[in-house]
Parts: structure tokens; sequence; C-alpha cells
């Protein structure tokens, strides 16, 4: 069977060596070009525009992989996709991470079946937040923001002005997380009296009109939702 290589350079960054094994041997046959690092500092050293992501683990010895990442991204100026690997996730770590600079998370322990299926998804982003800013199309979501317009494979989708907003302000920064504070500061704006259950509820609405794109507005427990 031959492999289709794809033009997206994958840098794997921990510092256990059979797991940097294991990761490089999926990837290269999912097509992804890699390269691996045992630690931040490599990591750094190694880094150029060509790469198209980082796996990036938090727990290294020596500069731990959120040091490394705010490193690459206030000394370097690198907007490089990262995605962090850890078997911390509680609600102070993953605001940490995103903190750091980064897109995403996976915990450990991870089947590679995940670790695939979240690459795809950050990459397939970053491509979509490349399209000009007035309009973001996903498979068969196309949202187009000046004319406030949303479709699925073509049918009009009918959002009221709130449930607009919402899905304009989580589609602008796929995977970025929104509390229900956050949307309801920015939707809402200085309506008062408004409860943390009216995004839940507009979400829930949002979520049977988009039908076969629901799965696009996912809720992340505890923290808020995001835009896959």
């Amino acid at each position: 069977m031959t492999m289709i290589m794809t033009d997206y350079k994958i840098l794997v960054v921990d510092d256990e060596p059979d797991l940097r094994e294991i990761l490089q041997c999926n990837l290269e046959s999912a097509g992804y070009r890699v390269e691996t690092a045992a630690s931040g500092e490599e990591a750094i050293s190694l880094l150029t525009p060509e790469y198209s992501l980082i796996l990036l683990d938090v727990m290294m010895g020596g500069m731990s992989g959120f040091k490394t990442a705010e490193h690459i991204r206030k000394t370097l100026n690198n907007n490089i996709p990262i995605i962090f690997l850890t078997a911390k996730d509680t609600e102070n770590d993953l605001l940490t991470g995103f903190s750091a600079g980064g897109d995403d998370y996976i915990s450990k322990p991870f089947s590679l079946h995940e670790v695939l299926a979240r690459i795809k998804a950050v990459l397939r982003r970053v491509n979509a937040q490349k399209q000009p800013a007035a309009t973001l199309s996903l498979d068969n979501l196309k949202i187009d923001f000046e004319r406030k317009l949303v479709t699925v494979d073509g049918r009009d989708v009918r959002l009221s002005p709130k449930e607009f907003g919402i899905v304009s302000m989580l589609a602008a920064k796929p995977g970025r997380v929104y509390s229900r504070d956050e949307i309801l500061k920015e939707v809402w704006r200085d309506t008062a009296y408004v409860l943390d259950r009216t995004v839940d509820v507009h979400i829930a609405r949002i979520r049977r009109k988009l039908g076969e794109e629901a799965h696009r507005i996912t809720n992340r427990q505890g923290y808020g939702y995001c835009f896959i």
C-alpha cells in the first residue's frame, strides 16, 4: 500500500523516547512528515517556519512545555499551532496552557486515534483562518459574518440576532474556549438579569438548527464552549 504524504510537518516534543518513537511512527504512517525533540530547549533550536504543528509535552525535565510555548510565542513570535500533551487536566492547568499560547490539549493516557483526530482538527482550523475574514467555510457549513448568514449544505439556517452573535463569536476564533460569562458579556452586553443558563439554552437551539454541523459547537465541561 502506497502511503500518501501530506505537506504538513510536525514536531513531536517529549522527553520519553518510547512515546516519541510511537508518535513519530504513527504520524508518519498517517502521511505526515515528522521530526522529534527530547526537550523544550531542543525544540526551540530546531524550530523553523516549515513546521505546521507542534505536539508538546507539558511535564518535561528542564524547560516545561508551558515555558517552551511561552518562549515560542513571545521570543520567536511564532504562531505555529501547539497541542499540549498533558497528564494535568485541571481548570488552572488548562487555562495556563491556553495563556501560554496553546491551541488544544490532549490528556494522557490518550489513544493514537484521538491524537490524529485532534491534529486534523487544528490544522483544519488554521487553514480556515487563512480565508477572508468576511466568511468561514468548513465542510458543509458556511458563515458570512458581514451579511450575518449561516448555511448548512446550501440551506439557510435562520438564527436570531443573539444566536448569530454566539456563533460569530465562537467561530471567529476556532478552538478558543469561551466561558459562559464571556459569552454573556459579549453577546448580551449591558442587559441586566441574564442567567448563565441562558447561554446553554441558546446554544442548544443553535445546535438543533445546525443539524449535521451541530458538532462544530462543543462544550468543554467546566470551562465553556468552543467552535471546532
